[in-house]
């Protein structure tokens, strides 16, 4: 088994697991790092290649606003570097739509998705709902004092939930960027993910917390849109579904990987 901490290009990229192995690249969301993906990445790294950048704005990438294109550019970074050419895209949130834009782009390299808490498509009235969340966003968290308190309610809940404390510490350690909120919002609002999404050949799963309200409003609609489309929901879980119920999102991962590589 092979890990490494920093990508070749300087960024943080976190690689395990066998490199002759299916891959698995995870796109974080918002506010969170690469390290959310711990319980999942350490699970599967026994049995698949699993490689976990941070976006702009995020981690190591702290330095940079959050832009879809240079966030594309990651994962394009990833994809070439650390894997033999293709691998299943696994994002949450803000991750699930880089990773359905990546997608859109480059569908030759993308054996498979598993998109979490982003089934809603930011057009249309939810284009105004994104853009005010944005905004309040930056408002909230441009003086310091309202950074530092997203942080610390951040870092109680990581705290609350049910995660080894190896893993507990290193999300904390890696810090909370609650201002990318103001960032993403503005830049995502207006694409209709849901048509790139259409031109995806490839299978993708939804994978939402069934708590989720917002985006489980619009999971159906998503499914129906995608080539091979269908919605699996994690029971009690919250949009950041992976962290609510770890073991169970893993299991559900690991599956769906499972079933598009014998299809492949």
């Amino acid at each position: 088994m092979d890990w490494t901490g920093e990508g070749a290009d300087g960024a943080g990229v976190d690689v395990a697991g066998p490199s002759d192995a299916d891959s698995i690249v995870f796109v974080h969301g918002a506010m969170f790092t690469r390290k959310m993906w711990l319980p999942q990445t350490r699970a599967l790294s026994e049995e698949y290649h699993t490689v976990a950048p941070d976006l702009p704005g995020h981690g190591t990438r702290a330095g940079e606003p959050f832009r879809t294109e240079p966030a594309i550019d990651v994962l394009e970074e990833v994809v070439d570097r650390h894997t033999d050419g293709s691998a299943t895209l696994v994002g949450l949130s803000l991750g699930g739509y880089a990773a359905t834009e990546y997608a859109y782009r480059h569908p030759g390299t993308v054996d498979g998705l598993v998109l979490s808490g982003s089934s809603a498509n930011p057009v249309n009235a939810m284009e105004l709902g994104t853009r005010v969340t944005g905004g309040v966003a930056r408002l909230l968290t441009k003086p310091d004092l309202g950074k530092r308190a997203v942080e610390k309610l951040a870092a109680r809940w990581v705290r609350q939930r049910d995660l080894a404390p190896d893993i507990e510490r290193e999300i904390i350690d890696a810090g909370f960027y609650p201002e990318q909120f103001g960032d993403a919002g503005p830049d995502v609002a207006g694409r209709d993910v849901r048509a790139a999404l259409s031109t995806y050949p490839g299978s993708t799963l939804l994978l939402n917390g069934e708590n989720d309200k917002l985006m489980r409003r619009g999971e159906r609609d998503h499914a129906a849109a995608a080539r091979d489309g269908r919605v699996e929901v994690l029971a009690g879980a919250g949009h950041i579904c992976n962290l609510y119920r770890p073991e169970t999102y893993t299991e559900r991962v690991r599956r769906f990987v499972r079933q598009t590589a014998r299809v492949r």
